[in-house]
């Protein structure tokens, strides 16, 4: 391992004065302003190297948006909004402020495109000051939500259905805990193959898709035994709640099973061709399209097949009760495992892109550790943040009750994740007025401002309305109905004091200054380490440093 020997303040200016001082072009203009910021340095050479197409963009964003939402949040969606035209209106809301979303990363990511890792590239670069504040928040609160339980939880329940086995706490949490092994173990073991399971798996998922959308144009025809297809459309919104919190727990819902457009933004470092994000950006289209096409008609089929009260009272298990009610026992047994299918591909997806992000934290300085951790042997893949994702969602499945385990899991993973979209929505504007300032032209991808409001103000309403009670019966979990609220704010201010204690505090009490130190590992990894640099008193020169969060050999 080699390192620069040379250190500089970990805190300084983000608008230098050399900032645009000559011509570049575009990839050094992007070069230069990421540079001037207290940042993970590039790696001009990807040691993950470049493994990802078009086609494994598509699948990696469609592979992540057909998991576990589209079989397993309709029921509690109608169950808060109280009727079939509520429902059926979320799922044609939601892609527009997906799509919203979608120009936001774009714009984004042309201004770092030597970058994987998304919003913790983003964030870094728009709030450098306070003092490593939004970083060190982030970061924790990244690490800690990279869980995949919920797919877990679901891959437990529509197996165990499928085999006719009772769904009992035991036997989910055992089969979920089996689900995350097999999936994060593959992950580590190979880049390549794991695009190549994520691909074929996510073909089988749309297919899958299509044949409930299929199945379900086959009861609007009155060509199953469906007696009377249309009753639920009549009176659509009929027993509509327009209570804020009902709202907004829909939202959520329908939200999360569209998380996923922006999943190749994650390695985008690591596209194929000259110009990746315009790569990243067709392939964030192109399956947002088709999901929000093909998820809105599976809605309609589960209404056309399935009872009204069925539907509220179903769970995560909708799916479960439309094939039974179209195809039978036998299709009661059969096609719940295209479901668990869809969930374990989604784990798959969802780790490779979870993975790059934790890397690049590691790679900004901000774990223990970070050789480890940004390394990629032995296996040419992010060993050290695959092992700790799949870690963190063993110990949620192990800790939350399986009752309410999947509704409270997505919520809670959702509140801080809101905080910090809408503060990337802000950085946009941040950083264009930064790149203004430094002579950099806009981007070629710049969204229109109307877009970018319109996604700051989902976000905001999504933080504030859960706050209102809900009606009776209607909240997602058997305890108080913003538990995740508060813990996801519990969480952020634990972020909070910890910064304050790691930057501030520490230092001042020490009598050292915080320095950084690039080091370049073996396989071409290039790390931000933290460093304590003790000030003295006197004239004489400073010599003593020590890591901040990382052991060095022989210390």
């Amino acid at each position: 391992m080699s390192a620069r020997t040379a250190s500089k303040p970990l805190f300084q200016d983000s608008e230098g004065d050399n900032i645009g001082s000559s011509l570049l072009d575009d990839d050094e203009l992007n070069l230069s302003l990421d540079s001037n910021v207290p940042a993970a340095p590039v790696e001009k050479i990807n040691p993950l190297g470049r493994e990802v197409t078009l086609l494994s963009a598509i699948m990696l964003n469609v592979g992540q948006m057909t998991g576990s939402g589209i079989y397993a949040v309709p029921g509690v969606i109608l169950n808060s909004v109280g009727s079939v035209g509520m429902l059926l209106v979320f799922w044609v809301i939601s892609p527009i402020f997906a799509f919203a979303g979608l120009a936001l990363y774009t714009e984004l990511a042309s201004m770092f495109p030597h970058r994987s890792g998304a919003e913790v590239v983003y964030l870094e670069q728009a709030y450098p000051r306070p003092r490593f504040l939004v970083s060190t928040a982030f970061a924790v609160t990244v690490i800690l939500m990279s869980f995949s339980a919920s797919n877990a939880i679901v891959f437990a329940q529509y197996t165990l259905s499928a085999f006719d086995i009772p769904v009992t706490g035991t036997k989910q949490t055992s089969v979920a805990l089996a689900c995350v092994f097999v999936t994060v173990g593959s992950v580590a073991l190979s880049t390549k193959w794991s695009l190549r399971a994520v691909n074929v798996l996510t073909i089988f998922k749309v297919l899958s898709l299509v044949f409930i959308v299929s199945s379900g144009v086959a009861v609007l025809a009155g060509l199953t035994k469906i007696q009377d297809p249309y009753a639920n459309f009549n009176n659509l919104f009929e027993g509509s709640s327009w209570n804020p919190n009902a709202l907004a727990t829909a939202f959520v819902k329908s939200n999360h099973a569209f998380i996923g457009y922006h999943n190749a933004f994650n390695v985008l470092g690591e596209v194929k061709g000259n110009n990746p994000v315009r790569t990243v950006r067709k392939a964030g289209r192109i399956s947002l399209l088709v999901i929000s096409i093909l998820f809105l008609f599976i809605n309609i089929a589960y209404v056309a097949a399935v009872p009204r009260e069925d539907i509220r009272g179903s769970g995560q298990l909708i799916a479960v009760l439309f094939f039974r009610r179209v195809f039978g026992s036998t299709g009661a047994k059969i096609f719940p495992l295209m479901v668990a299918c869809s969930c374990f591909g989604n784990i798959i997806a969802v780790t490779i892109g979870q993975a790059r992000i934790i890397r690049e934290v590691a790679r900004q300085g901000l774990l223990p550790y970070p050789n480890f951790f940004s390394s990629t042997k032995p296996f040419g893949t992010p060993l050290g943040p695959v092992g700790l994702k799949g870690f963190l969602t063993v110990i949620v499945i192990l800790s939350v009750p399986a009752k309410d385990a999947f509704n409270f899991v997505l919520d809670l993973a959702s509140y801080p994740h809101l905080v910090f979209q809408s503060a990337m929505a802000v950085g946009v504007w941040v950083l264009r007025g930064r790149r203004r300032r430094a002579l950099i032209p806009s981007s070629l991808f710049q969204a229109r401002n109307g877009v970018v409001l319109l996604y700051l103000t989902s976000c905001i309403l999504l933080l504030v309305l859960p706050w209102v009670p809900p009606e009776p019966g209607h909240a997602d979990v058997s305890f108080w109905y913003a538990t995740y609220c508060v813990a996801g704010i519990g969480l952020l201010l634990c972020c909070g004091v910890y910064y304050w204690l790691w930057i501030i505090l520490l230092p001042k009490l020490g009598g050292y200054e915080i320095v950084e130190e690039v080091e370049e590992s073996a396989d071409g990894a290039r790390n931000a380490k933290l460093v304590r640099r003790y000030i003295r008193p006197s004239t004489d020169s400073i010599d003593e440093r020590q890591p901040l969060i990382s052991i060095a050999s022989g210390s």
